[in-house]
């Protein structure tokens, strides 16, 4: 059987979709005609925006940067070799926590192992993808979710687990409450085959609060 694998997103194929979701939705329209079409956010697909990824977990994305920032310092590259050989101190003391310093040994031992590749990715659909992240332990949904839209730029990833797209959400559509990520499953069902472009509009207005 044939795997559907949609194209990754381009400025040409963002403009296009914006345009398009901006034609379907109302409240994403007036986002446009506020501040503009989002930027063709994208980070380089690999172990090392995986490790990122995991600094980002349930912190800012100041602290994290900052994080992997002395992480590249230490290491030159960041690769699963040059990881394996720092000790579980030293990655303490760049910022990683205990849990952290075990997710992404396990990351790194299970490429070197060759139980996993990450170049492969590009090779599955989105729920191949999906689920070869998340059987690593330490990668959940979130974090196989931003890696689907931010190193891949799949069109329709959709974060349900972030909490500024949640708020975002909450402030464009005029909710009374924060949505639950079952809330955002189905408030985005109108948005395919492009929710991970309502998602980078949402950000596009929450950074521009």
């Amino acid at each position: 059987m044939n795997v559907l694998i949609a194209a990754p997103l381009t400025e040409t194929s963002l403009h296009a979709a914006v345009e398009e979701l901006a034609r379907r939705d109302a409240d994403l329209a007036r986002i446009v005609e506020r501040i503009g079409p989002p930027p063709l956010w994208a980070r380089a697909p690999g172990f090392s925006t995986l490790v990122l990824l995991i600094l980002e977990q349930q912190v800012s994305l100041a602290s994290a940067r900052a994080a992997f920032n002395r992480l590249e310092a230490a290491l030159g590259a960041v690769t699963p070799t040059n990881v394996l050989s720092l000790s579980d101190a030293a990655l303490r003391n760049i910022g990683f926590s205990r849990q952290k310093t075990g997710y992404v040994r396990t990351l790194a031992t299970t490429i070197q192992s060759g139980a996993f590749d990450p170049d492969h990715l590009t090779d599955l659909d989105d729920d191949g993808v999906r689920r070869a992240l998340t059987a690593i332990k330490g990668i959940g949904p979130w974090t196989a979710e931003i890696y689907l839209l931010m190193a891949l730029r799949r069109p329709d990833a959709w974060p349900v687990g972030d909490l500024a797209l949640a708020a975002a959400a909450q402030q464009v559509k005029g909710l009374p409450q924060r949505p639950t990520p079952a809330d955002l499953t189905t408030l985005a069902e109108e948005w395919r085959p492009w929710r991970a472009v309502a998602a980078r509009l949402l950000w596009h207005h929450y950074l521009a609060r």
